[in-house]
């Protein structure tokens, strides 16, 4: 799998601790989008562009709560970001979803929990034909159309 990620410059060590947990667990390669640019809307559509156009499996951004990454990288057609808190919104971002990006906050989260719910993304898979199929097509066929 190839994995996207990127975040704004308050959460370097938690990306950096991430890269070495999906490397150590053997989840992927991951290609760093950086973390220099302050304005994090930058990085997100810049993931998002890579994870829409194929190029990468799955993306994961962090900011302060996840919430600014998640609203940009969901400007990009395409970019399906989900914002995780725990390990269910984790689980059912992928199985319910089919999210391509996740997004997590460096002070909402700790260490653990984000290893417990990147774990969840990167190993679920949403299942087509599953009873939330018409859920997902809608929001795709919504946004192939704009």
């Amino acid at each position: 799998m190839k994995i996207a990620i990127g975040c704004d410059p308050n959460a370097q060590k938690e990306k950096e601790d991430l890269i070495r947990f999906i490397e150590e667990k053997g989840f992927g390669d991951v290609t760093d989008f950086g973390s220099d640019d302050p304005v994090y809307a930058n990085v997100a559509i810049r993931v998002g562009e890579a994870v829409a156009s194929g190029e990468f499996d799955r993306g994961i951004l962090i900011c302060g709560t996840g919430i600014g990454v998640s609203i940009a990288a969901n400007k990009v057609k395409g970019a399906y970001a989900a914002l995780l808190t725990d390990f269910y919104s984790a689980q059912r971002a992928r199985l319910s979803n089919d999210a391509n990006i996740a997004c997590m906050g460096a002070f909402t989260t700790g260490s653990k929990e984000r290893e417990v719910m990147i774990t969840e993304f990167l190993t679920q898979e949403f299942v087509p034909g599953c009873s939330s199929q018409p859920k997902v097509d809608a929001f795709v066929k919504y946004d192939e159309e704009r």
